[in-house]
């Protein structure tokens, strides 16, 4: 009887255990955000913007203050890493300034095209486990997307593509034309599809009606619509939507339980991320997401669509998260990285024209850096060669679009040189000393 009773409740733990998993991803092909229980409470929900207010600290959170002011910033999220130690997260400003909410570790942005390190992250992973090859090619009965919406492309070119061309931006696209990945409009029109479009209908869009600017290779030129491929590689090699195969291959497993693909109209965000703004007297545009097309939205909810981005530029995070991240793609010894030597190596070396797999930028000295700005945001996150590393995050179009990142670069340096003792507390390690009752809420 009793071994009765221990099969019955074993069968039972089972059901309940898997249950709760198939829940959890039945509700995410509903396009309702899943959020992590207790368990796996976010960093960032734990930290407080007190506990990054140190003394030694004071004159690097002046230069922040004085450089939001005279650029009319509304709000930004701050992370510093010392030797693989989060030292500092700090929110300034306001997160919603109607509401009167300030801006604190949790908080949430829109990061822009640092989303193309995360994706670039995610196809090294792919190589890694042996699913494909950097040089596995794209396109064609052959290729890795061979699917039949795939196989009618203008240009032949388009068939020696491979997928280090994509992650380098070599190919074949150039950044003079018109972004298709910003064209939604013209596009939906042409296809005869209903906005917002699907990263897919984009790329099919581009290989029927385009022809490449450049023999894949020969040279890089910036492409989104290169890495919202990459993210349909990822979900063909995977079996899974992009979102979900990042979260639980690369996100979950070095302890990032809050970061998720945005969505662009204001009644879509969710409970803990910020409100954008525009700069004074933007004009409205017309939107990108409505099936009425001749809707005029700001912007930064709706001119421009979150979701066709997807794997070139959805993601949203907080600066304490991207902070996780760094700490373990950063080549540096103290933390085991998410990837091998080979991998990063292979990320950040660059030949003579090319661009780097992921980062924005390395200059051959050890300093790696990923930028991404969009209308309402403006973001940049950098490793540096002495072993400190840093995140900046803001919810204000910047005034000089995406060169204002030089002058994120500009202000974080200044303010990091006034330090002259650093905190040695790791608000990695931090513990709340009480029990709190925490729980997400869903956004459909």
């Amino acid at each position: 009887m009793n071994a009765r009773k221990i099969l019955v409740s074993s069968f039972l733990f089972l059901l309940i255990y898997f249950g709760e998993i198939a829940l959890s991803f039945s509700d995410k092909s509903s396009g309702e955000k899943i959020v992590p229980n207790n368990e796996k409470k976010p960093l960032s929900f734990k930290l407080s913007n007190n506990l990054s207010a140190y003394e030694s600290m004071q004159s690097f959170d002046s230069q922040i203050n004085d450089f939001m002011k005279a650029w009319k910033i509304v709000g930004a999220s701050v992370a510093v890493i010392k030797d693989e130690k989060l030292i500092y997260s700090k929110g300034f400003g306001f997160a919603d300034k109607e509401n009167k909410i300030e801006t604190e570790p949790k908080h949430l942005f829109r990061v822009a095209s640092v989303s193309k390190l995360i994706t670039a992250v995610a196809i090294m992973k792919l190589v890694e486990e042996g699913k494909i090859s950097l040089n596995d090619t794209v396109f064609g009965e052959k290729g890795l997307l061979n699917q039949p919406e795939y196989l009618t492309i203008k240009d032949k070119r388009v068939t020696s593509i491979t997928i280090k061309n994509l992650l380098n931006h070599s190919a074949g696209w150039s950044s003079k034309k018109a972004d298709p990945m910003f064209s939604n409009s013209k596009i939906a029109r042409i296809m005869s599809k209903d906005l917002p479009l699907q990263a897919e209908t984009i790329i099919e869009y581009v290989l029927k009606n385009q022809r490449l600017d450049f023999q894949p290779g020969k040279k890089s030129s910036y492409s989104n619509l290169g890495y919202a491929i990459l993210g349909k590689i990822i979900e063909k090699t995977s079996g899974l939507p992009y979102e979900t195969y990042v979260i639980t291959n690369i996100f979950n497993p070095i302890g990032i339980y809050d970061m998720h693909l945005g969505k662009s109209g204001i009644e879509d965000l969710l409970d803990n991320e910020v409100r954008y703004y525009g700069l004074p007297g933007e004009k409205y545009v017309q939107s990108s997401i409505e099936k009425k097309r001749k809707k005029k939205v700001p912007k930064y909810y709706g001119g421009n669509s979150i979701e066709s981005l997807e794997a070139a530029g959805a993601w949203i995070a907080s600066a304490t998260e991207l902070s996780i991240l760094l700490v373990y793609i950063d080549g540096f010894l103290k933390q085991n990285d998410i990837l091998s030597n080979e991998s990063v190596n292979t990320m950040t070396s660059v030949k003579k024209g090319m661009k780097p797999i992921g980062w924005s930028g390395t200059d051959g000295r050890g300093n790696w850096w990923r930028s991404g700005t969009l209308s309402g945001t403006s973001a940049l996150l950098k490793r540096q060669n002495n072993g400190i590393s840093w995140v900046f995050i803001m919810n204000t179009t910047p005034k000089y679009g995406p060169k204002f990142t030089y002058r994120i670069n500009q202000v974080m340096s200044k303010g990091l040189s006034t330090v002259e003792k650093w905190p040695t507390f790791d608000l990695f390690d931090y513990y709340e000393s009480t029990s709190i009752q925490y729980e997400y809420l869903t956004v459909k």
